[in-house]
């Protein structure tokens, strides 16, 4: 057999990102994926009744649609369409009251009132350099910025925790709580240095290109990826898992989209002891407890205005939010955890028989945790949508454990592939130039565990993939 250019183990969507890379400068590439089909985060299926399509992990894509390396491509060509809610996110703050985040920043003064103002203030200015200040975002750390000046706007409020930069920035409860619901996506402690940068990117991405979903289910993304990574002559083997490097075919580099656990069982052998130590030194964020729900009709919010949002965030005031994130940072968790449901079925009523409904739900919890959290996030949908539980036809759950069994880069149900805090958002997985690198030259890393880090955008397989490449032309 001739020796393949490029091996990528895992598919989803790091993987397949690396080999449509590397396939567009003509390297004969070769996927390997241990399960059926490609995807990873981003399969949907009938997980509770037939006719009901369920998104397995991902469910809603601001990263997917802003992505550089995802605009790069066609995948429409392949039939991946964006669908926008009416609006991206709604806060539900008391019964009967929720606060809608709408695209246009110059139609929030109802939401927000005395602090559409200072909102504007926040995100206006990245808002209006989003086509430079997101690729820079989503670039290799650490770097030199290109746009050093862009960058610093943007970095300086976010070094701060996202309880100090809601009272800094805000005086109102809606406010603060919005922004405080869209920060607790870093799975974070809200008290945590560099907690409130994603509050300031998941705002960002609302106001500049929405919160879309895939229509026909998150599986729609991963099918046109494979799709595109077949058109360029990438070869996709599924069903086969790869235990250990020394397995696979002759390659002139191999790169992987797994996280350091995965690394050290497939290459431990090839790499030094304190590259290993390093990797062994890795720290796994919280995992997520998750629902699917097949529903008679659609989600009976007090506040119509709620059904607008393709997601809600279900946490009450901020406060109520960074308890829940503590509780789970020290271990534990909250009867009122912080719920992030996404209700697609409202912008795409293909995923559901005439007139049904689908809802997707998750709450952090500690990593491997086994707690059953089922009563407690129907209760806090119940406690903003009585009645909930009667239009409930059935549902699907996943402890953490269960995510870990369904695609082992959720270590512990970590679906952010590590820790997100300031060490290991800047140096992950360890501290190194370049992070896809590794002391083994024609081994890459390009997985959720490498910058920019967790999400459905590709470009951790992208950068891995380019250092290959450079690697490919110098050996």
């Amino acid at each position: 057999m001739s020796t393949l250019d490029a091996i990528v183990v895992g598919a989803g969507p790091n993987g397949p990102a690396a080999a449509i890379e590397l396939a567009r400068t003509g390297r004969s590439v070769r996927v390997y994926e241990a399960a059926a089909s490609v995807g990873g985060g981003t399969r949907s299926a009938e997980l509770t009744l037939p006719g009901f399509v369920h998104d397995v992990c991902a469910a809603a894509h601001p990263l997917g649609i802003a992505s550089p390396f995802f605009r790069s491509l066609d995948l429409a060509r392949h039939g991946l369409e964006w669908v926008q809610p009416e609006a991206p996110v709604a806060h539900a703050l008391t019964p009967g009251r929720s606060v809608v985040l709408e695209q246009d920043l110059d139609a929030i003064d109802e939401a927000l009132g005395a602090d559409a103002r200072a909102w504007r203030r926040l995100f206006a200015p990245l808002v209006r350099e989003h086509e430079r200040l997101l690729p820079a975002i989503l670039s290799p750390v650490p770097r030199v910025p290109r746009h050093p000046l862009l960058l610093a706007r943007f970095g300086l409020p976010g070094l701060l925790p996202a309880t100090a930069l809601a009272r800094l920035a805000f005086k109102e409860p809606p406010a603060r709580a919005l922004f405080a619901g869209m920060a607790a996506h870093s799975m974070l402690r809200l008290s945590q240095p560099l907690s409130g940068s994603f509050g300031l990117v998941l705002g960002l991405l609302a106001h500049a290109v929405g919160w879309p979903v895939a229509r026909g289910g998150s599986g729609a993304i991963a099918s046109a990826l494979e799709a595109e990574a077949r058109s360029l002559g990438v070869e996709l083997v599924t069903g086969h898992r790869v235990d250990a490097l020394r397995d696979l075919p002759p390659a002139r580099a191999v790169v992987l989209d797994v996280t350091p656990r995965q690394v050290l069982a497939l290459a431990g052998d090839r790499l030094p002891s304190g590259y290993r130590r390093q990797l062994e030194g890795y720290r796994y964020g919280p995992g997520v407890y998750k629902i699917d729900w097949a529903l008679d009709g659609p989600i009976p919010w007090t506040d119509a205005a709620t059904a607008r949002a393709g997601t809600v965030h279900l946490g009450g005031s901020w406060r109520e939010i960074a308890a829940s994130e503590e509780a789970v940072g020290r271990g534990s968790v909250t009867n009122r955890p912080f719920v992030l449901l996404v209700q697609p079925t409202i912008a795409d009523p293909s995923r559901a028989p005439e007139g049904k409904h689908i809802a997707w739900a998750y709450c952090h919890v500690p990593n491997g945790s086994e707690v059953d959290m089922t009563s407690a996030i129907e209760a806090q949908v119940e406690r903003f949508a009585p009645g909930f539980r009667e239009r409930v036809l059935g549902r699907a759950v996943r402890n953490a454990p269960a995510m870990e069994a369904y695609d082992a880069n959720y270590v512990g149900g970590d679906i952010n592939g590590g820790v997100g805090d300031w060490r290991q958002l800047l140096f992950r997985p360890v501290v190194r130039w370049n992070p896809y690198t590794t002391p083994d030259p024609a081994l890459f890393l390009g997985s959720s565990s490498t910058p920019p880090g967790g999400g459905v955008h590709g470009m951790s397989g992208r950068h891995a993939a380019r250092e290959a490449e450079r690697w490919l032309r110098r050996a």
